[in-house]
């Protein structure tokens, strides 16, 4: 069993940047991959970006790609997303998730693939 918690949203302005902070609760997350997705109000989960249980290899979704960025640093079992030049549209709850697995498989960017979520953070940004 792996517990996410992920913290670091808040309000910004357009332009500005955020880094979310997902942290697990078990050891054995530094060899499973971890994805980032987000919810906005009256639409299903997207995903973000996704990270390799090393964190050799990153993916992420063409509407962030060159503003987000997903690294993770193991000995802290924290993964983190950094967001820059946030747009209105960005505006969304923000989940990370694992599968459990060091495997991405080519369904990565499928949510209902992933066994473990955390609560989401709330991201906002006004124009």
């Amino acid at each position: 069993q792996v517990q996410l918690v992920e913290s670091g949203g808040g309000l910004v302005q357009a332009g500005g940047s955020l880094r979310l902070s997902c942290a697990a609760s078990s050891g054995t997350f530094r060899n499973y991959a971890l994805g980032w997705f987000r919810q906005a109000p009256g639409k299903e989960h997207e995903f973000v970006a996704i990270i390799s249980w090393n964190g050799d290899s990153t993916v992420y979704a063409d509407s962030v790609k060159g503003r987000f960025t997903i690294v993770r640093d193991n000995p802290k079992n924290t993964v983190y997303l950094q967001m820059n030049s946030l747009k209105p549209e960005d505006t969304a709850v923000y989940y990370c998730a694992t599968k459990g697995t060091s495997y991405t498989g080519s369904y990565y960017w499928s949510p209902s693939t992933y066994n473990y979520w955390g609560q989401g953070t709330q991201v906002t940004v006004s124009s």
